[in-house]
């Protein structure tokens, strides 16, 4: 972690990857929509073109052109599916998340949700957390903003919780979200469930860390300036 830290009214969390530890369901989500459709998928490389971006924008990268909205919700609606049988059998979060949410939020932090992912998902990943308190605003992929690497969806959530960008921190696993959020004013933590710390590395990155629970151990939240 870097020195001094910073004033803070709220946190935005992603959600795939950051919250939950779902990426590899998502990548086996992938891999079995394209045996079901006979496609030649190379899924490696697809997550790291399109992970952080809207439903509608994985359609179009997946088809290599312009689909129309209901060619995206028909892909969406399989392939989102698929991912949630799949994670459903085997949910976890990353973590200590839901303890570090629950901690920020008592000592008067606002905590949002801002992810590419669309309103199904974001019901399942809920429905599974559980969380208490429930977050102060969500904003998902399927609400008409562009996807990261835009910083759209994180300036959203922060305009719904009446928060300066500059005073949000931005939890993010995903190197298009820790762009986004640069983009977007906002300080970042790197959560390093699916890339290395280098790959999420930016002036703004205040943190990088393997879970919530190194986070809590490192007394990240008392030693932050916050001001509620």
């Amino acid at each position: 972690m870097k020195g001094a830290m910073h004033k803070a009214e709220a946190l935005i969390f992603d959600m795939d990857g950051t919250m939950v530890d779902s990426m590899p369901w998502h990548a086996k989500a992938w891999v079995e929509y394209g045996v079901r459709n006979g496609l030649a998928l190379d899924v490696p490389d697809f997550m790291r073109r399109t992970t952080g971006r809207t439903a509608f924008e994985c359609a179009c990268e997946l088809m290599g052109r312009e689909v129309t909205e209901a060619e995206s919700a028909a892909i969406t609606h399989e392939k989102e599916s698929i991912y949630r049988e799949l994670f459903g059998a085997q949910f976890r979060e990353v973590a200590g998340f839901s303890a570090f949410a629950k901690s920020a939020a008592a000592r008067g932090l606002k905590i949002a949700v801002g992810t590419a992912g669309d309103k199904h998902n974001i019901a399942f990943t809920l429905s599974n957390l559980r969380l208490d308190p429930h977050p102060n605003a969500i904003v998902g992929g399927d609400e008409g903003l562009p996807g990261k690497p835009e910083p759209a969806i994180f300036l959203e959530a922060a305009k719904r919780i009446g928060v300066a960008p500059s005073r949000c921190v931005v939890f993010e696993d995903a190197p298009f979200g820790i762009e986004a959020a640069r983009r977007g004013g906002m300080m970042a933590v790197a959560v390093c469930t699916t890339h290395s710390a280098a790959e999420l590395a930016g002036p703004h990155v205040i943190a990088a860390v393997r879970d919530y629970d190194e986070l809590a151990n490192s007394n990240f939240l008392e030693t932050f300036d916050a001001v509620a």
